[in-house]
């Protein structure tokens, strides 16, 4: 198979209750596409049936592959599928499906036009939430956003939005930085992205809540730590070169 256009990551742990059906909607949409594409479920340790449905649907699905996500959080799983990846775009999206795949093709102009990292946000005008967010997880939200903005990443509204496509040259150089294994991950690649010179452009999606979908309150303990790692790692001088040096990458 030639290099394909678009590679799909899902990163997975215990989906089983719905990984069937958002691979259903992934190839149902993908099958009418005008681009080639490859679509990958990496899994990251999980202990339930998740594994033995996507390998049963590698039968039935066209350019479906399962591969072994590493353990340790969504990050490591993210990272291992978008470095195994194959295509000149390589976007990473939720298992529950809940900002719906139809969305990439809005990115596509926008990597016509030079960008090298266009992530869906749930905060920016046009974006619709689809049942919108009870008022005390709105309130965290923002209050957590401020200070994602005030620490590492100043004019990104929406880190966390789990839709974010890269180009080929700009994933490779990104995920063979990160290090980060849970929930900041986010952060960390596009800050990484940035201080590399690559364009980002933040893009409304409509994002669809999964009752079933649902985030320990310890995670935020475990966020904000992962935050002050990540400020103190550029701080030290941590990372690779920034290559902007060399001015704003393109693709």
């Amino acid at each position: 198979m030639a290099q394909p256009y678009l590679s799909v990551v899902i990163p997975a742990y215990n989906e089983e209750a719905r990984i069937a059906q958002t691979l259903v909607t992934m190839d149902r949409h993908l099958s009418g596409a005008e681009y080639s594409y490859e679509i990958i479920v990496a899994d990251n340790g999980s202990t339930d049936g998740t594994a033995a449905i996507v390998r049963n649907m590698e039968k039935i699905v066209k350019n479906l592959r399962l591969i072994d996500g590493g353990r340790g959080g969504k990050g490591v799983a993210v990272r291992n599928g978008m470095l195994q990846a194959a295509g000149h775009v390589r976007l990473f999206a939720d298992a529950d499906n809940s900002t719906p795949l139809e969305q990439f093709d809005a990115m596509i102009p926008y990597f016509k036009e030079g960008y090298s990292v266009v992530i869906g946000s749930r905060a920016v005008r046009g974006a619709f939430l689809d049942p919108p967010e009870p008022r005390f997880r709105r309130i965290a939200g923002k209050g957590l956003n401020l200070l994602v903005q005030m620490l590492v990443l100043p004019g990104v509204r929406d880190s966390q939005c789990g839709f974010k496509a890269f180009t080929e040259d700009a994933a490779v150089a990104v995920f063979e930085e990160s290090r980060i294994p849970g929930w900041a991950f986010d952060v960390e690649i596009l800050a990484l992205a940035k201080r590399k010179g690559y364009r980002i452009k933040e893009m409304p999606v409509r994002w669809v809540n999964d009752p079933r979908s649902h985030v320990r309150f310890a995670a935020g303990f475990h966020f904000l730590a992962e935050l002050l790692k990540i400020r103190l790692d550029f701080w030290r001088g941590s990372y690779g070169p920034s290559g902007l040096d060399k001015g704003p990458h393109s693709h």
